[in-house]
């Protein structure tokens, strides 16, 4: 024990080393265990809906038949840009990252579809073999086994998304956008199989045009509710959404939110399910009008107040960072108008070209996550990591300030959210504004 080298002793607070080896020269790295590797988890989850894309396909494929499938698959893409579009429009404020919205539709065309047809065929199954009538058991399955199987297996992205992307997940928005995505995929992947089985049905009998159930099941399920499911998941998104809003410490609140806005989507949806079960048309239409049309105007309106709730919070808490001088005082209300916003983009552009239109836009959208920031520390759900993560945003705002800030004032008086003075000009040598 002689022989042993002496422990370093050390006089100060703060152990004094030397400049560390580069990185590629250390012999000791700090180990991670193997599942938080960002590259391992992104090749599992890839791998893992990859796989679900292959069963579910096909599954589909063996129901409906190659052509039925192909035919099927063209109908239902139809109506998927144009939902994508709207659920992007509303998330235009504070746009979450395309990974999140591509795994949640993802995950509602292969994985949640799945788990639906799979659960779904087992139940009824096992229920008509338990009671001995098919026919009860096709009926409880479409009304009460599928709306509970199709709503949680949907509302699993949300959850997933809402646990290990929570800083991209601040507000109802954000559940609303994330919930439509997951429906919208779902959605898809079942219009494939209705349609390819309406098709097959089709070809056996011989019927085409427009009094073919092809035709009629495309008129019911793109034309007039290419809603219906992510209209059922959004109630499952503001739920979410709300749980995002309540305060750290408020827990139970953050639980019984989300499990009320799954409960309300699974019974939307075997309200829905049942009009077409049990009364027939006239009961189908009959809820179509009294209750769907409804709902959704009422989801429609409060996504787009949700919206401009989102520009009003730039409005009120980045007037702040303005009087402490990291911003200039027009640029809050620039910040907090889309039609303003996209004219600084523009202004840049053509003063100074794109790469500065993509500083501003850069700047746009720093300036929006720190105003949200804010509004969440003031609400007590920010982390205690807020004031690092501003430090960090104000960083961000300060190397592009001297392209930005130019076109945000010039957005703003363009757009007459602040007062632009006149142009004083001189008649033959006279100004009455000159002293």
């Amino acid at each position: 024990m002689s022989d042993a080298a002496p422990v370093p002793h050390r006089d100060t607070e703060e152990p004094a080393f030397p400049a560390a080896a580069d990185r590629s020269q250390w012999r000791y790295r700090p180990r991670r265990s193997f599942w938080r590797s960002r590259l391992v988890r992104a090749i599992a989850v890839v791998t893992l809906l990859a796989l679900c894309a292959l069963v579910i396909l096909a599954l589909v494929r063996e129901q409906t038949g190659t052509q039925g499938f192909l035919v099927g698959l063209g109908l239902a893409v139809l109506p998927v840009p144009l939902l994508m579009s709207a659920f992007r429009w509303l998330d235009r404020v504070e746009p979450g990252p395309w990974k999140n919205m591509l795994f949640a539709f993802a995950w509602g065309a292969f994985a949640a579809a799945l788990v639906a047809i799979l659960a779904n065929s087992f139940a009824v199954r096992w229920i008509a073999t338990a009671t001995a009538d098919p026919d009860s058991a096709d009926t409880l399955g479409a009304t009460v086994i599928a709306p509970v199987v199709e709503e949680s297996a949907k509302a699993a992205a949300i959850l997933l998304l809402f646990l290990f992307r929570r800083k991209d997940f601040g507000g109802l928005v954000d559940g609303v956008v994330v919930a439509g995505f997951t429906a919208t995929g779902f959605a898809f992947t079942e219009n494939i199989l209705y349609l390819g089985n309406a098709f097959g049905e089709d070809q056996e009998f011989g019927s085409s045009g427009l009094g073919s159930v092809t035709a009629a099941t495309f008129f019911v399920r793109v034309v007039m509710s290419p809603f219906a499911h992510p209209l059922f998941t959004v109630l499952t998104g503001i739920g979410f959404g709300f749980a995002a809003l309540a305060p750290r410490g408020k827990r139970l609140r953050r639980v019984l939110l989300p499990l009320a806005g799954l409960l309300l989507a699974m019974g939307l949806h075997a309200a829905w399910n049942g009009s077409a079960t049990f009364g027939g048309p006239l009961a189908f239409y009959a809820v179509y009008g009294a209750l769907m049309v409804p709902a959704f105007g009422l989801l429609t309106w409060l996504a787009v107040w949700s919206r401009q709730r989102e520009l009003r919070t730039i409005s009120g808490e980045l007037p702040a960072y303005a009087a402490a001088g990291w911003l200039a005082p027009t640029e809050p209300l620039a910040l907090s108008s889309m039609r303003a916003r996209q004219m600084a983009r523009s202004f840049a552009a053509r003063t100074y070209g794109p790469p500065a239109a993509r500083a501003v836009g850069e700047y746009e959208s720093f300036a929006t996550t720190l105003a949200f920031l804010r509004d969440r520390a003031r609400r007590g759900t920010a982390g205690p990591d807020f004031p690092a993560r501003e430090q960090e945003l104000l960083h961000h705002l300060w190397q592009r300030r001297a392209v930005a800030s130019p076109a945000l004032t010039y957005a703003a008086r363009a757009t007459g959210r602040a007062w632009a003075p006149p142009q004083y000009l001189d008649y033959d040598g006279y100004n009455p504004y000159r002293s």
